[in-house]
């Protein structure tokens, strides 16, 4: 068991946190988002500061992007898949012009080599 002198669950300056504490809270409204998976987000933004609600916000559950037409939410972002230098290099060229380029690099190396 240990001991101690300190309360278990506070800190210094904690005390109860009401609305005397921290003050009025700031007017909000508040805009619902849907996702591809009919994910609902209902964000909130400040009246007083103007704040205008963007067009579409990522969900917070699948992390597809949300926007506030619940029938056509916005379609995922497609992630490319991470290519090699080789994949790079196919699209680019043709299998023959690869056996080209390597029987070209291999008659300069036997030629560096007297061979």
């Amino acid at each position: 068991m240990a001991s101690g002198s300190a309360i278990r669950g506070s800190r210094v300056g904690a005390g109860p946190m009401g609305e005397a504490e921290r003050g009025e809270a700031a007017p909000r409204f508040w805009v619902s988002y849907w996702c591809a998976n009919g994910h609902e987000t209902r964000p909130s933004f400040s009246v007083e500061a103007g704040a205008e609600a963007p067009e579409s916000w990522d969900c917070p559950r699948c992390g597809f992007p949300a926007g506030q037409d619940k029938e056509n939410p916005p379609s995922p972002v497609r992630n490319e898949p991470y290519k090699t230098h080789l994949a790079y290099v196919k699209e680019r060229r043709t299998d023959e012009d690869g056996a080209a380029i390597l029987d070209e690099a291999l008659a300069a190396l036997r030629a560096r080599r007297g061979g």
